[in-house]
């Protein structure tokens, strides 16, 4: 399914995801990436309490050349536009104002670089004009000189149905009609006939005992391929006659993600130097014995439904193939335009800020959506490296 991706003697694998909290850009995704035993640094280090990821540059030459990104601009009029509409929604005025960038700055961003995008201007004129009418900002990073760890996501392609059968017998769920969240979106539990809250039960023990059971909304055929789902956040599911349905993200049951990998390695179901998901999934075909056992030990577990058209990201908005960035929405601005200066094999340069995932957290972290199927697969298995992270904003 998955080409063999290598990097510094590891190869890697994004299980990253996407999801969905209407207009409130809770954490969609559960993901987190296959990574080597060893990290080089902290990618994750939290901020102080308070602080964002943006630091304004106010040394002119400090500030990105980006003649070359303005030379290829497919697809980014479109993402431009989604960011538009999300903070065209009243509730999109909660999350600013971010720092001292107001919300009527950041749509007036957004509107001008649209124009920009879209005006035909040579990339040298377009380079003059983002240098001499946008203030740049760069993110702090993990170490606080702006090291940012990119990594990628994408929409996994599998079959299934809408009724189990002999072959389909692993079901995606939507939420519990008394699943409660609160008004960032967070999930607070269950309401029980008293009016309490109570905790949703982990995966396992959704295992066990089946609580959902007539809140299925689509069957797979095989056990793994639901975790991937459920890792990734969404996926496009052909089903039987042809159609082929998008399933999104809609909640999770408040677990914290607790990755696999290092587990299997631990176990030595897989040498460390081979770990991916093509791997993954050849072992657990082979050993399908063993998936409840390695899965079930990560406790988070996402609830779906079904979605027209392309997937979305955390602001209710479709996610663009190589325009759509997600950053930990506590600390960096929602929807806004970006600039990664990182050396990717799917050249990136201008993106959007419009998703969020469990596993992208603090300023060190970023995720690249890729697209769809086996192709954005292997790209956002071959992604991981070091960049930094820029964001534009109207003087």
């Amino acid at each position: 399914m998955l080409g063999l991706m290598k990097l510094r003697s590891f190869l890697f694998v994004l299980l990253l995801a996407a999801a969905v909290c209407v207009a409130t850009g809770c954490q969609k995704r559960s993901a987190v990436l296959l990574e080597p035993p060893e990290l080089p640094k902290d990618y994750t280090r939290p901020l102080p309490d308070g602080e964002l990821a943006l630091r304004k540059i106010t040394d002119p030459a400090s500030i990105p050349d980006y003649t070359k990104a303005c030379s290829h601009l497919d697809g980014l009029a479109e993402a431009i536009d989604h960011s538009l509409n999300y903070l065209a929604k009243p509730s999109s005025k909660r999350f600013y104002p971010y720092g001292d960038i107001s919300h009527e700055r950041a749509s007036n961003t957004l509107r001008e670089l649209k124009k920009l995008v879209v005006s035909g201007l040579p990339p040298d004129e377009m380079n003059r004009i983002l240098r001499e009418k946008f203030d740049t900002y760069i993110s702090v990073g993990c170490d606080d000189r702006g090291t940012v760890l990119f990594t990628g996501y994408y929409t996994p392609v599998f079959d299934g149905s809408p009724i189990r059968s002999e072959r389909f017998r692993y079901p995606l769920y939507k939420s519990p009609a008394d699943l409660v969240k609160d008004p960032d979106g967070t999930i607070l539990g269950l309401r029980t006939p008293d009016g309490k809250t109570e905790r949703l039960p982990n995966r396992a023990e959704i295992a066990r005992t089946n609580p959902f059971a007539g809140n299925e909304i689509v069957w797979l055929a095989d056990p793994f391929e639901v975790y991937i789902v459920h890792v990734q956040g969404s996926a496009r599911i052909r089903l039987p006659d042809g159609r082929v349905e998008t399933f999104g993200y809609e909640a999770h049951n408040g677990w914290e993600y607790e990755g696999i990998v290092h587990k299997m390695i631990a176990d030595g179901k897989i040498p460390a130097r081979d770990i991916n998901l093509r791997a993954m999934i050849a072992y657990f075909k082979a050993h399908p014995e063993d998936v409840d056992r390695y899965v079930n030990q990560n406790p988070r577990f996402v609830f779906f439904r079904p979605e027209a058209g392309n997937p979305r990201g955390s602001l209710n908005e479709p996610v663009t193939p190589f325009r759509t960035l997600a950053t930990d929405k506590s600390i960096y601005p929602r929807a806004m335009f970006a600039y990664a200066a990182v050396d990717l094999e799917a050249p990136v340069d201008f993106a959007l800020d419009q998703d969020t995932g469990g596993a992208i957290r603090a300023a060190g972290r970023c995720d690249v959506y890729m697209g769809t199927g086996d192709r954005a697969g292997e790209l956002a298995g071959g992604t991981y490296r070091e960049g930094k992270l820029y964001y534009l904003f109207l003087k």
